[in-house]
């Protein structure tokens, strides 16, 4: 006769692990049968029951068990949190670690002590960085480091050559995104802003401004003083 097997609290929890890890590697399987060309990085299940997470291609995608069925463009919300799951997974998946980031490339300035970080790809005629900027002003104990990334046009690279060519670059920015006043620098002087465009290309960086907090978290679009704040608060507690 053979003997019984206690079951136990732990040994539940290590056949659920197995048994979801066995449902998500089945669905990558599925997937990467169907689409061989694709480059998927991670299946994960999500809280909605059947639904799994995929990560693929710099996208993120849902699939049902069996991977008989895609969610393409959509997201996936919390409705008792009033949360966005699909905008905060890929704002992680999509982080990059501050001390990978071109620092060197940047324009630096410091408000106060300047021990919180952030760092944003602008473009010197972006309507929603002149926004961004308004907004910054009214945080303190930051050092922004602002990537130039012209991307609206021929005026915007212009632009952002004469900036970097400045005597005072950080004047020059925000003259132009704060004051409306338009640089005046000779713009040939050697700039970084190739370098820039390409690293952006690289990493997926569509739109300005594009924020990166000290966790490498990303966060595309403006957004207003106190969510800058609570994102500072955030990335401070993760870096510690």
């Amino acid at each position: 006769m053979k003997k019984a097997v206690a079951v136990t609290p732990l040994l539940l929890l290590a056949c659920a692990a197995t048994i979801a890890g066995a449902s998500e590697a089945t669905v990558k399987a599925a997937l990467q049968k169907k689409f061989p060309d694709i480059a998927i990085e991670s299946v994960i299940k999500t809280p909605m029951a059947g639904i799994y997470e995929v990560f693929a291609n710099g996208q993120l995608i849902y699939a049902d068990e069996k991977a008989a069925y895609l969610f393409t463009n959509a997201s996936l919300i919390d409705t008792d949190k009033k949360v966005n799951l699909t905008e905060e997974r890929m704002n992680r998946l999509t982080a990059i670690r501050f001390d990978q980031l071109p620092l060197d490339l940047a324009l630096k300035k410091v408000k106060g002590k300047g021990t919180r970080k952030l760092s944003y790809f602008g473009d010197p005629n972006c309507g929603y960085c002149k926004k961004f900027e308004q907004d910054l002003a009214k945080i303190n104990d930051v050092t922004v480091y602002v990537f130039l990334y012209p991307v609206l046009g021929p005026d915007s690279v212009e632009k952002s050559k004469s900036i970097w060519c400045s005597k005072d670059r950080i004047k020059a920015w925000d003259d132009q995104l704060v004051n409306g006043i338009a640089p005046t620098a000779p713009g040939g002087c050697d700039t970084p802003i190739e370098k820039i465009i390409a690293f952006g290309r690289q990493k997926n960086i569509s739109g300005t401004p594009t924020m990166f907090f000290a966790d490498g978290v990303r966060v595309p679009g403006a957004i207003p003083a106190e969510h800058i704040e609570q994102r500072l608060v955030a990335a401070a507690k993760q870096t510690k």
